[in-house]
Order: C-alpha cells, then structure tokens, then sequence
C-alpha cells in the first residue's frame, strides 16, 4: 500500500475490471490519501477524516469488483455488506454495528491463520516429539540389575548394565525415521481429542452484544472439566492434528487482536452495498417503516464512533466506507442529508456495451473465456474461441441487456453457461477433444433465445 502511487492503483485495478476509469481513479485517491494521512504530523493525523464514496449505476458493471480488487491490492481488513439487511433498532433485523464486528473478526481469524503458517515448521517439530511419545511411552521399569537381598554383594558390574537412556533414544530414532519414511502412516494410535459440543449462549441485543458468543467454560473458568475423548487415529492425521494444537498454542493471541483493531482502524474497507433501498421518504407502512431509520442508524458510524465487540473497543473515524446502488428509482439526494454529507464523492459507472463486453471476455487475468478453457482442459478438452464468435457473443449480451434488464456483465455468465451446456455436459465422454466455437455456432445456440423476448426473459 505504501509504495503504490495512484496511477499504480488504477493500472493494478485494469487486470480485472474493464473500463470504469472515474471510478478507479477515485478509489485509488482514496487510498493514496489514508498513506498521505500517516506521513502528517500526529496532531494533524486525527483530524483528517476518509473521504467516504458512492458508485452509482447498473448492476453488473464492476462497483462491487472495484472495492474488493482494492481490498485484495492493499492487504486492507474488508467486508462486503447489503444495507437492506439492516433495519431500524427496534425492528427485527440486524444492528448497524454488527458490520464493524464482522469486519473485526475477519481480520483477527485472517492474522491469526498467518501467524499459524509463521511457526508451522516450529509447531511441525513439537508436534512431531508428543507424536513419538505416544508411540514409546516412557516406561517406569528401568533395565536394572535383581533387587539384592539384605548383606548381599551385586554379582553384576555397573559397566555390565544397558544404560537405559541411550536405549530408549536409540528407539525413538529409529521411529523417527519410520516416521519420515511414511512407514508408520497405517499405525493407529489413541490421542486425545477436544469434544466439539460446547455449551454456547447467543445474546442478542441493541447494546453491544448481537451475536456474541459467551462459552460457559470460559465463564467458570477451571470449575467445568474440559470435554476430551479418545480416539483412534492413524498417524499421519494425528501429526496434522498435533501441529495445529501447538501452532494454536504458540500464537500470541494479545498480539494477533491489537494488531487486528489497529488495522481496521487504520486501513478498514466497508463496502455497503445496495445502498439505494434504504433511501427513499417514510411510505408509513410495509419494510418502508424503517429505511430512514436505518440511515440515522448507520450515520453515527460512518461518521466515527466507537462500536464494541468481542475483543475490545473498535473506533470507526478512519474507515473508509465505499457504498454502491443502482439508483433507478431514487437519487442519492433521496439520503437523509446528514448521511449526504459523510460520502462527498460521487462517481457514476456507465452501462456496457458490445465494445466492453468483447474486452471482459478476453482481457482479464480471470477472463470468463480463460475460466471456461480451463475447466475444459481438465477433461483434456482444447477449446477454442473465434475473434468472431467472441464479437457475436458480446453482441447478444447488449441486445438481450436491452430489450430485458440490464445486469451488465453478468449476463455473459448466463449466455456462456447456455452456449456450452452440451459441451459441459458431454466433455468427459468427447472423443473429439478439439472443440472450435465459431460464429455460426454461438447465433444456432443462441437465436432462439434472441429473437424470442419472452423466453430470453425466462432462461436468461
């Protein structure tokens, strides 16, 4: 993040999303300004606020793609939510908050799971010992010389005697090298596994606790024995098992959740989308009762508050919330002005046309054209696109995107799954196993469904 300039950011953003330039230069200022906004004084640091903003179009277009391939390029604490799934306090449905939470705990499972690839070859070797100790357990019989009678006089010399130590390390190599050879991986052997079922509490609340869980073991503490039972587990499972106990067991949880809460203050990504069905005025009745509310609800947040969650404290001033509608039956001015005021940028993604729809076929890293290949090719299966077919495949999407509704690119997803159904479908039985798709091949798959505005609106 520190070292990607914004041009750097857009060119980044290009090999997945096409066209949409506003939008991607917007973001990437965005971005450019939280590292701006950690070189400033510390006095100054705190005042600076993100600059909160609104991608306004058609579904399918890249909104929600943007924000995530953000997310992904800078490392940032992210989550993706529906401002529908919220209503008002008081009505049923989710708190506002509850989105800082999961964001909270996104990030504290993803550091913890980071810090556990960290010590897995130190984890790998303790996990390793307890496993040799449950193949040679330590035995209290000591290679000794008969108890001697009262008066008696060892008939034995000491020198005569198997030092035990070196008897016993000389086995556990031995195991050892069973061990790594894979020699011992149809050996069951009796470990002890943690019992799952858990009594949990869910609390569900407006104060702070929606979606909490509190363990009765961690309330009373030692007072409950913990729930294990034996099983018996051939060895290579067992390793695994062990390892992850003592990746577990070496991870500085303190550690893992500052961090966490640091990083979501610091660099957090919210992206609230469908932010367009809470606007709107009172309708008085129906889900209409709480869209306003929901807005005054969310408004504290996005301003800066602190929300409190299971691991502390979270502070919300420098999150950057991103939020996206389609906006067909309202307008941004429809928002409540204060929640208005806190996203002062606007960009507007323009619908797409034959022209973008032939690029998000071929162009991207993961271009549908290279995901369909690919999948193919696991069947040993050499498909091939014509220039031409490609260019009739994009022109059916805008015409269909017409004349039905427009969800932009994600019509391509439905007309290919169609156009390669009997592919798909017969692809492991093929003895042809190349297969060309040529134009006259996609207009005979696809015409029916083109010319007939009904069917098109059923199948696709």
């Amino acid at each position: 993040m520190n070292e990607l300039k914004p041009s750097e950011i857009v060119q980044e953003l290009d090999k997945y999303i096409i066209g949409q330039n506003a939008a991607k230069r917007s973001v990437a200022i965005a971005l450019r300004n939280r590292w701006r906004r950690q070189q400033v004084d510390e006095e100054l640091r705190d005042e600076i606020a993100p600059k909160n903003i609104i991608l306004i179009g058609p579904t399918g277009v890249g909104k929600t793609e943007i924000a995530r391939r953000l997310s992904k390029l800078t490392d940032s604490p992210f989550t993706k939510v529906e401002a529908s799934k919220f209503t008002e306090v008081g009505y049923v449905g989710r708190d506002v908050e509850s989105m800082i939470r999961d964001l909270v705990e996104l990030t504290v499972t993803l550091l913890k799971s980071r810090e556990q690839e960290n010590v897995q070859e130190k984890a790998g070797k303790l996990a390793e010992e307890r496993l040799l100790d449950l193949l040679l357990p330590k035995t209290t019989k000591q290679a000794t010389a008969p108890p001697l009678r009262p008066g008696e006089d060892s008939l034995l010399s000491p020198e005569l005697l198997p030092p035990p130590e070196e008897e016993s390390s000389s086995t556990r190599e031995k195991l050892r090298e069973m061990l790594h050879k894979g020699k011992l991986d149809n050996r069951f052997v009796d470990l002890d596994v943690a019992d799952k079922s858990m009594p949990m509490v869910e609390v569900f609340s407006n104060v702070g606790m929606e979606e909490m869980g509190i363990n009765f073991k961690d309330m009373l503490g030692g007072l409950m024995p913990k729930n294990s039972k034996k099983k018996k587990i051939k060895v290579p499972e067992a390793l695994d098992m062990l390892t992850q106990e003592e990746a577990q067991s070496l991870v500085d949880m303190d550690r893992v959740v500052k961090t966490a809460i640091e990083k979501v203050e610091q660099s957090g990504i919210v992206f609230l989308d469908e932010i367009d069905k809470i606007a709107g005025k009172e309708g008085g009745h129906g889900p209409d009762v709480s869209r306003e509310g929901v807005q005054r609800d969310l408004l504290p947040i996005v301003e800066g508050s602190t929300v409190s969650t299971k691991y502390g404290p979270v502070r919300t001033d420098h999150i950057l919330f991103i939020a996206s509608g389609a906006f067909h039956m309202v307008k941004p001015a429809d928002l409540i002005p204060e929640l208005q005021g806190r996203f002062p940028i606007r960009v507007e993604l323009s619908s797409l046309g034959k022209d973008e729809f032939v690029r998000i076929l071929t162009e991207p890293k993961n271009a549908l054209l290279l995901q369909y290949i690919a999948l193919l090719r696991t069947e040993g299966v050499n498909l091939v696109f014509e220039d031409s077919s490609v260019a009739e495949i994009a022109h059916i999407a805008e015409d269909v995107n017409t004349n039905t509704e427009n969800i932009g690119a994600r019509r391509l997803h439905t007309l290919m799954e169609k156009l390669l159904e009997d592919i798909l479908f017969d692809a492991s039985d093929m003895t042809e196993k190349d297969v060309v798709i040529t134009s006259d091949h996609v207009k005979d798959k696809l015409k029916d469904i083109k010319d007939d505005e009904d069917l098109s609106r059923y199948i696709l």
